[in-house]
């Protein structure tokens, strides 16, 4: 079929079994193909392709809400709500979003990228659909990973106490991004193994219909036979006594099966949970064999061979550099332990993991329980590695403010994923640490400008007794330069200058150092001279380079891969302010007051005119003025 031709999900409803497996062999070729040229999440979407069909086929979207929770294994939906055209440009500049997009479309009801909020979402879809009057179903799918997040537990919780009529989709393919831990992984994998419960559960209705009713004490008697036995037909009870009917478990790419028990489930009063059970990575071979999370989202690859093309850098990338270090450092201080909520493969923790497994926690997608786990770890005396990327940090806020830097403990948070990330878009990109953490009391943040000064940082934060310390590292590769084969620290809040100027200063730090360098380059021949100050301590500020670089009257402009609310810049600007500087001789440059969308990150700077060209017209014109102002001066 060419699936370019489908506009809406409606032409499901009349085909049969057969033409829905053709139709799924089609979309799984289509898949591939698309995602082996742009990239993407194609573990998580080869999975849930009857499953997807299934959904659309029973209910009616949009009237019927489907919420995606993370969004990962949302492409099938968007192939059969019309936007197949548009796959060759998924995850790229001005294309298709990787992730549910509202202004994509109308059967996009929720977007996503962070994962549990599916289900706190689809409760207030269906408590405003009960406030209306309104009779449509509201159906949450959600990930076994997903189900470990705090808020998706709260959610079941609110869920079954209110009785609401709501159909949850439990998408158990055994991993998140990477494989599941924890007592619910476990709970999970007794109910795989089990028999299909809702008819466990008939038929041992049908043995109690058998015995006679004498009485009201054998009737209570066999409602507590009838209980006993459901905890012995079903390795654990957690969803129905949390207030769900249970249903399954269900072999999610069975057609009839899948249909029967949705179409049985739209008849449940109440809330009632259906346990599929899929296969990541269904239909192609790499990623069905996947067993570390290696396929749950890719760049482009071979798609015969699914091999992933060969990187022509030879820099370390910039997570491996810093797990590399933690661990290193680790082989000679017992104290040091790495946290990390459910990405133990994406921050390269694997070979610590290995090395020191008594030493190493993966909490599951729990930001903020890894937070507070390693403040409690600090308090008794360890020297706990926070790895979490920048984004996922925003969801341990409290955490961090009220029990790391509160009570000033010694946790070493590594923001893996630090400013612009590119194809996963704005959900993902790490633009907001900067601004939230810096107005937390305690906290040292620092960016380093290559990979070897990345090294002494590792050093420094894990030498550092004096409380919290952040460090923040971009995605990819470093800078290949020659590396120091011994560890120092870095004195705390000292800047170094990296090139000396009389006209102007540029403060910046990590990965705007080369664009800022360019310029300077380019202003140099213009008859600007051009200091570039390498600021990698963001907070505390180093207030003795400030005094002179302002007392020196100079030009300065700050820029960072960060938002300018609250930011570096803003920081700048507050010390000029608070010490009686003049504020005009300052420019700040930086992420704008908005949302920055997918794309490769060089085209998003260009869109917000982060670029070397800026920086030479916005310095040429600020030098000008500060000369002019200093000769009205004199």
């Amino acid at each position: 079929m060419d699936l370019t031709t489908i506009s809406s999900p409606s032409f499901l409803k009349q085909l049969n079994n057969k033409q829905l497996e053709s139709l799924s062999a089609d979309i799984r070729k289509f898949l591939i193909e698309k995602c082996s040229i742009t990239g993407g999440h194609i573990g998580p979407n080869l999975g849930v392709v009857e499953l997807t069909l299934a959904l659309h086929r029973t209910f009616n979207s949009p009237e019927d809400k489907l919420l995606f929770d993370v969004g990962h294994q949302a492409y099938v939906h968007k192939i059969l709500t019309g936007r197949a055209s548009q796959f060759d440009t998924l995850r790229q500049y001005k294309g298709l979003c990787g992730f549910p997009k509202r202004i994509e479309s109308e059967h996009d009801v929720w977007e996503t990228g962070h994962s549990s909020t599916s289900l706190s979402a689809a409760m207030g879809m269906a408590a405003a659909r009960d406030v209306q009057g309104k009779k449509n179903y509201v159906i949450p799918i959600i990930g076994d990973g997903a189900l470990t997040g705090g808020m998706a537990m709260e959610a079941l919780n609110h869920i079954g106490h209110e009785k609401t009529n709501m159909i949850v989709i439990l998408n158990d393919n055994e991993m998140s991004i990477a494989p599941n831990v924890g007592a619910m992984h476990n709970i999970l994998g007794r109910l795989r193994t089990a028999p299909p419960y809702n008819k466990a559960k008939d038929d041992v209705e049908g043995f109690l219909k058998k015995i006679p009713a004498v009485g009201g004490k054998l009737a209570g008697a066999a409602e507590r036979v009838k209980d006993s036995l459901k905890y012995l037909v079903m390795s654990g009870m957690f969803f129905e006594e949390m207030g769900f009917t249970y249903l399954g478990p269900i072999d999610g790419h069975d057609f009839d099966t899948l249909e029967q028990t949705l179409n049985n489930a739209k008849q449940t009063e109440g809330p009632v949970l259906i346990h599929v059970i899929t296969k990541k990575g269904k239909g192609y071979t790499p990623a069905e064999t996947d067993t570390v999370g290696t396929w749950h989202g890719t760049g482009p690859y071979k798609m015969e061979t699914g091999e992933f093309p060969k990187s022509k850098t030879t820099a370390p990338g910039w997570s491996k550099l810093v797990a590399d270090t933690v661990t290193r450092i680790a082989r000679e201080d017992d104290r040091v332990v790495t946290i990390t909520p459910a990405m133990p493969v994406g921050s390269k923790l694997m070979g610590f993991a290995e090395e020191f497994p008594e030493r190493f926690f993966d909490v599951g997608i729990a930001e903020q329980h890894a937070t507070t786990m390693a403040a409690g770890m600090a308090a008794d005396g360890c020297k706990p590695f926070l790895s979490i990327y920048s984004t996922f940090l925003q969801r341990a806020y409290d955490q961090m403010l009220h029990d790391v830097c509160r009570q000033n403990l010694n946790v070493f948070v590594g923001i893996d994923r630090a400013g612009l990330v590119g194809a996963d878009g704005e959900t993902h990109q790490g633009v907001f640490d900067i601004p939230f953490l810096r107005s937390m009391p305690n906290i040292t943040i620092m960016m380093p400008k290559d990979e070897n000064e990345g090294q002494h940082m590792v050093k420094t934060a894990l030498s550092y007794d004096d409380g919290p310390i952040a460090m923040r590292y971009p995605r990819g590769n470093g800078r290949g330069v020659p590396m120091d084969s011994t560890l120092e620290t870095i004195e705390i809040g000292t800047w170094e200058t990296l090139r000396e100027g009389a006209d102007a200063a540029i403060l910046t730090f990590g990965t705007t150092i080369p664009m800022a360098e360019q310029a300077a380059e380019e202003l140099a021949a213009q008859g600007i001279d051009t200091e570039i100050v390498n600021a990698r301590f963001i907070k505390p500020l180093d207030e003795e380079m400030l005094h002179r670089l302002f007392k020196e009257g100079k030009a300065i402009l700050t820029i960072e891969e960060s938002m300018l609310e609250g930011g570096f810049g803003s920081a700048v600007l507050e010390f000029a302010n608070d010490h009686g500087y003049n504020t005009a001789q300052l420019k700040r440059m930086g992420i704008p007051d908005e949302f920055i969308e997918h794309g490769s990150v060089d085209l998003l700077l260009r869109d917000i005119h982060m670029t070397k060209e800026q920086v030479v017209a916005d310095l040429t014109t600020l030098v000008e003025k500060t000369k002019q102002q200093a000769g009205l001066k004199a």
